[in-house]
């Protein structure tokens, strides 16, 4: 069919015979076609190729030569003839006309084949165009996971798309999808009194889970014009839309909500296509709708979890604190006693004197660890500085010999010539060796040795780093638990077993202070060996 309505239709007579092609020509310019005619099959193909046609009146004998196209056919033919019926249908449109009838009724016949053209045309239009609207709907489901939202894009969605007077969507108590119902009304329409098949909601759900059993949807019956009695097939009542379509919505095996679209009387019957497009939608808004109740019930989850860490950590500061205090009196009036605030102290006080203060300090360094797990990832930046690593770890041991003294372990520091500096806050850095020294005297049995030294390492294409090794003789950590040692408050079996004091959380918070100084912190271990723990640093190069 021609673009321009005011143009004349352009048709392709193909015929042998000159004296009935002469006839259907005339006949089809007397209607107001444009005509061209050929007489044999190669000038038909030419003319096929040459220019476009509205509507092919072609001879029976030469029906073999034409192509599959949606270009309307016309067959002329005799009554003997054999119709080729899978002609017909690969052309699409076609129809046929006797060779004996007068030439008008060809005319007659090739105005109603662009007619029916121009009607599929038309209906592919609004199809694909329906099929964009409701592809745009989908999207928008699928935008958010707000229930409220998705149910008003789904009921604002298919008013729109499909013209509709009224849609309402609800779904049912589910523990798989929220409670949440919408409405949608043409504009200056009322709320629509929705049909009697809807108003109960058990008789609603039986409804809506017969139709998703059967993968149906259920038209209903069009209302009874006003002041007329509809009698029993009239289950809108008064003032109800008219023509109208219940759809299920659903996942699985069961029923979720329903869907419910009324159209003005003056509209079509609805059409397959307009039904599938529908049931479509209702998969992306059961899917949407799922996983915006599932995703709300994890945001949940995950906010009362936010609470409840921020309750431990308020307690473990709280805790903290309330330590901390009778602590410090503690470990003061143990200064005063040693330092004969008191007068002299017999042998055996002296000595229980030593096994407070041990305690004192072992309480102390747990009371820190336990503040520093509770500040670690609310912590602010490292105070970073140069830190001479010999020098600090020199501290760290001399604070610790004592402990090592009272196990009559060997307790040694080889450094490697020269000065290794590290860009690190001091503070924490000195807590790593604190903490990875004091455990590897804690493991050790008495008469052990546990070695300390630091050198440089430069594997190729990588910056110097300065590496610390802690080597102790001690019981050692099962291969299978190796893994897990930088898990706060594990504590490996055989040091359960053998009723090792510990937290478990020495380990966890040197190795989080090693990684936010962009060093990398090791374990080697052999069962009943000992274990090697590495603190590898990059090396401050600047002078």
């Amino acid at each position: 069919m021609t673009d321009n309505a005011s143009l004349p239709n352009r048709a392709l007579v193909a015929d042998p015979d000159p004296a009935r092609l002469a006839e259907t020509v005339a006949a089809l310019a007397a209607a107001g076609f444009m005509v061209r005619s050929v007489p044999d099959a190669g000038s038909l193909a030419a003319a096929l190729e040459s220019e476009p046609w509205d509507v092919l009146v072609v001879d029976n004998d030469l029906r073999e030569f034409l192509p599959r196209n949606s270009v309307p056919v016309l067959l002329l033919l005799d009554p003997e003839d054999e119709l080729d019926v899978a002609a017909l249908e690969a052309w699409t449109i076609a129809d046929f006309a006797y060779r004996s009838q007068p030439p008008v009724i060809r005319a007659h016949r090739a105005l109603v084949l662009i007619a029916r053209a121009a009607e599929r045309t038309r209906r592919r239009s609004e199809a694909e165009s329906l099929r964009e609207s409701l592809r745009k709907v989908s999207a928008a489901i699928r935008s958010t996971i707000d229930p409220g939202l998705i149910a008003r894009h789904l009921v604002d969605g298919i008013g729109e798309a499909l013209g509709a007077e009224h849609v309402w969507f609800t779904t049912f108590p589910d523990t798989r999808v929220p409670q949440v119902s919408a409405e949608w009304n043409a504009p200056g329409l009322v709320p629509g009194v929705l049909p009697g098949e809807l108003t109960d909601e058990i008789a609603t759900f039986e409804l809506a889970e017969r139709l998703w059993a059967e993968a149906e949807v259920q038209p209903l019956p069009k209302r009874a014009p006003s002041g007329e009695s509809g009698g029993a097939g009239d289950t809108g009542g008064a003032g109800a839309p008219s023509a109208s379509v219940v759809v299920p919505v659903g996942e699985g095996d069961l029923v979720l909500g329903v869907i419910w679209i009324a159209r003005p009387d003056t509209a079509q019957e609805w059409t397959r296509a307009e039904i599938g497009l529908i049931q479509h939608v209702s998969g992306n808004l059961a899917y949407g709708l799922m996983q915006s109740h599932l995703i709300g019930a994890q945001q949940q989850v995950m906010y009362k979890l936010q609470e409840l860490d921020q309750a431990k950590t308020d307690f473990l500061t709280t805790v903290n604190h309330e330590l901390r205090t009778p602590l410090t009196s503690i470990t003061a009036y143990l200064d005063m006693i040693r330092a004969g605030a008191g007068g002299p102290l017999p042998a055996g006080v002296e000595r229980m004197v030593d096994v407070i203060s041990r305690n004192a300090e072992r309480l102390r360094r747990l009371i820190e660890d336990m503040l520093t797990v509770s500040h670690q990832d609310t912590s602010g930046d490292l105070e970073l500085s140069r830190v001479n690593v010999g020098t600090l770890l020199r501290l760290v041991v001399s604070t610790l010999q004592p402990l090592a003294d009272s196990r009559s372990l060997s307790l040694t520091v080889m450094h490697a010539p020269g000065t290794m500096t590290v860009q690190a806050d001091e503070a924490k850095l000195e807590q790593v060796f604190a903490n990875i020294i004091s455990n590897a005297i804690k493991f050790t049995p008495n008469g052990g040795h546990v070695a300390v030294s630091s050198g440089v390492t430069s594997d190729p294409g990588t910056v110097p780093s300065v590496v610390v090794r802690v080597e102790d003789t001690g019981v050692g950590i099962p291969e299978t638990e190796i893994e897990q040692v930088f898990t706060r408050f594990f504590r490996a079996s055989n040091a359960s077993t053998a009723a090792i004091p510990g937290s478990g959380l020495g380990l966890a918070i040197a190795h989080d202070i090693v990684e936010r100084h962009s060093g990398r912190l090791d374990v080697e271990s052999a069962l009943g060996v000992g274990t090697t723990v590495s603190v590898r640093l990059p090396l401050d190069t600047e002078s």
